[in-house]
C-alpha cells in the first residue's frame, strides 16, 4: 500500500498542486510586456510538433515575420492542414512539413539527413513536441515514452543539428535552441537505475522526470556552447498553463477546470513574468513566443 502511495499517488498529488500554483502565479503576478520581435527574413527555423497547440502558434508567428519554417511531426495530415491555415492568413508564408517521429531514432536520423542534403542554414530549433501522462508504453527503441520522446528524441535531434546551428550563427546574431519546458521539472528526479520506469510505472512521475532531464540538457548545452565560444544559445521556455491537447490525459474534472482557467488567462496579453538564468517562464495568451 505504501509503495502505491509513494510511487503513484504522491507524484500525482504533487503535479496537480504544482499546476494549481502555476495558475495562481499566472493570475496574480505582476507582469511586464514582451519586446516586439524583429523581422526574421532569410532565417530558417525547425519546430517540432508544429501542427497544433503552442507549436502551431510558434510556426504561425515565425512565418508572419518572414522566416522559412519547417514543421517536424508525426501526423502529416495535421501538419499540412496547419500549413494551409497559415498560408491562407499570410500569403507570403514559407512553411513546410517533414515527417519526424521522436519516438524513433531512425526517424530522427532520416529527418536530419534529409534536411542537411538541402544545404540550408538553421537559425532556430524549437524543441516543442512532447507527450504527457500517456499510458505505459515504449518507444521504437525501447525507452519509456515520456523519457524517449520528451528528452531523448530532442537530445538526439539537437546533437545531430548542432554543427549546422553553429555554422549558421554569428557573433552578432546567434542561432538558438529553444526547449519548451515545464514547471513539472521541479518535482522530477533522475533515477539512473530506473530511467525506463520498470520498477513501478507512474505517468505523473515519468512526465516530471522527463522534463527535468530536458531542462538539465538545456542548461548543460548552454554552458557547453558558451564555454566553446560558439554562436549558438540554448534556453528553456516554460509557457505556463496553456489550453492544448497535451492535457488530454488529465483526470477529466481537472482537465475541464484547467481548460476553463486557461481560457480566462488567454484574455490577457502575452507577457513574461519571470526570468531565471536560461529558463524563461512565460504567460502565453495569444501564444506569441519570443524566440
Amino acid at each position: 500500500m505504501w509503495s502505491y502511495i509513494q510511487s503513484y499517488l504522491l507524484p500525482a498529488v504533487k503535479l496537480y498542486l504544482l499546476g494549481l500554483e502555476v495558475l495562481l502565479v499566472q493570475l496574480f503576478s505582476k507582469t511586464s510586456r514582451l519586446p516586439v520581435m524583429p523581422r526574421q527574413d532569410g532565417k530558417v527555423a525547425i519546430v517540432t510538433g508544429g501542427g497544433r497547440g503552442i507549436g502551431y502558434e510558434v510556426v504561425r508567428h515565425m512565418a508572419r515575420l518572414g522566416a522559412h519554417v519547417i514543421i517536424g511531426g508525426r501526423d502529416e495530415q495535421e501538419g499540412l492542414a496547419a500549413i494551409r491555415r497559415i498560408c491562407e492568413e499570410f500569403k507570403e508564408a514559407k512553411v513546410e512539413f517533414k515527417k519526424l517521429d521522436l519516438a524513433s531514432s531512425q526517424s530522427v536520423h532520416q529527418f536530419v539527413e534529409s534536411f542537411k542534403k538541402r544545404d540550408l542554414p538553421l537559425n532556430i530549433l524549437v524543441n516543442n513536441a512532447g507527450v504527457m501522462l500517456v499510458p505505459e508504453g515504449r518507444t521504437e527503441d525501447g525507452f519509456e515514452q515520456h523519457f524517449g520522446v520528451n528528452y531523448l528524441g530532442h537530445f538526439l535531434l539537437t546533437r545531430l543539428l548542432l554543427d549546422t546551428l553553429k555554422n549558421s550563427g554569428t557573433s552578432s546574431d546567434s542561432s538558438r535552441v529553444v526547449n519548451v519546458s515545464s514547471s513539472a521539472h521541479r518535482i522530477g528526479e533522475i533515477r539512473l537505475n530506473d530511467l525506463n520506469s520498470c520498477q513501478f510505472y507512474s505517468a505523473y512521475r515519468a512526465y516530471c522526470d522527463s522534463k527535468l532531464a530536458q531542462l538539465l540538457f538545456s542548461s548543460h548545452l548552454h554552458r557547453e556552447l558558451q564555454g566553446g565560444g560558439f554562436p549558438v544559445s540554448s534556453c528553456a521556455v516554460d509557457p505556463g498553463m496553456v489550453d492544448t491537447a497535451l492535457y488530454r490525459h488529465l483526470w477529466t474534472p481537472l482537465r475541464l477546470a484547467q481548460s476553463a482557467l486557461a481560457r480566462l488567462l488567454f484574455r490577457l496579453s502575452p507577457e513574461v513574468f519571470h526570468t531565471d538564468g536560461t529558463e524563461r517562464h512565460s504567460e502565453l495568451s495569444e501564444l506569441e513566443l519570443q524566440i
